[in-house]
């Protein structure tokens, strides 16, 4: 049998670790610093990140032996290679449809989906074996798609060969319809479609960006849900499925997701009406994106079926100082 091929996801495929340099370390070599600030990664290894620029001194590529200074930030991308020899945890598993065939979970925000380097348990992918011990006997332990870390919502899992051919066809076919909620800056006249290829940024590793030559096609269709005095909820539907698609489209055109740490960080935010907002922007630290709606066919009958997530409380609370904002300013 030839191998099942792994659709493209909105998934970040690297885990970007950070850290700071001792100031009591200055002087010392970045690979003995590295080592000590990541115990859990062989120094071969990470003799290997910084050699290939996935283990960064202050943003720049340096070799193993240089000295650093003290202050420094430490930025190291690690590739998220899924382990086979994953166990089975006790992990609370919001399931929101469930036959024979498949699951619908509705992922937290800051659940990594995959186990591998810098996060060998607490995963999806440990909850789902402990929920059913059949899944090691798939790949990926049925996962055909997958979320960012801190994006919410839902994702669906094969539990049966059958099922597992039949969404990663559906996925590669475009037949799966992913709909997405976003809170994002500014305000949005009008919805519209991103047709712009994705590829790896040209200068930062753990980015992605429009590529003109050498991306791959992502289509992002979005439209306006409700308007702020400074920010938009949009929803979005997935066209294709490429790293951080929805992130990079709509920083592409200038509307940056809330809270996005890679994407939004340029972004001048106009000062908050209220202070209830204030402190929620502030404090808001993972991008405001939620998998909402999810469609798809059934392996096993060909019916459609369709699944929604609510929203989570920390978008549901930004929301509400948005509209609380909007009426202060317009007061």
């Amino acid at each position: 049998m030839p191998p099942i091929p792994t659709p493209d996801t909105d998934d970040s495929e690297r885990e970007l670790l950070e850290a700071s340099v001792p100031l009591a370390s200055a002087g010392r070599r970045f690979d003995q610093v590295l080592a000590e600030l990541f115990p859990d990664f062989s120094r071969s290894r990470l003799s290997e990140w910084i050699k290939s620029g996935d283990a960064l001194l202050d943003g720049r590529l340096v070799k193993p032996k240089e000295a650093v200074r003290g202050g420094e930030p430490i930025t190291l991308s690690v590739r998220m290679e899924v382990e086979t020899d994953a166990q089975p945890e006790d992990i609370p598993l919001d399931i929101l449809y469930e036959d024979e065939d498949v699951l619908v979970v509705n992922k937290p925000a800051g659940l990594v989906v995959h186990p591998g380097a810098g996060n060998p348990r607490g995963t999806l992918v440990n909850a789902l074996l402990n929920f059913d011990a059949r899944l090691a006997e798939l790949a990926r332990a049925g996962i055909v798609h997958r979320l960012d870390k801190d994006t919410s919502g839902l994702m669906v899992v094969a539990r049966t060969l059958r099922a597992h051919t039949s969404l990663v066809e559906q996925l590669s076919g475009r037949e799966v319809h992913r709909q997405y909620l976003a809170v994002v800056q500014g305000t949005m006249v009008a919805g519209s479609t991103v047709n712009e290829p994705i590829g790896r940024h040209p200068t930062d590793r753990v980015r992605m960006a429009v590529v003109k030559e050498g991306g791959r096609d992502a289509v992002t269709h979005y439209r306006v849900r409700e308007k702020f005095r400074a920010h938009t909820l949009v929803e979005c539907r997935l066209e294709t499925g490429r790293t951080h698609q929805i992130r990079v489209h709509m920083a592409y055109v200038r509307h940056p997701i809330v809270g996005d740490p890679l994407y939004g960080g340029s972004y001048r935010q106009p000062k908050a009406a209220t202070e209830a907002l204030a402190a929620r922007l502030q404090g808001f630290r993972r991008q405001a994106l939620h998998a909402e709606k999810l469609t798809f066919r059934h392996p096993a009958t060909g019916e459609p079926v369709t699944t929604e997530a609510p929203m989570p409380e920390d978008m549901l609370g930004l929301l509400h100082d948005l509209r609380e904002d909007t009426a202060a300013f317009k007061g």
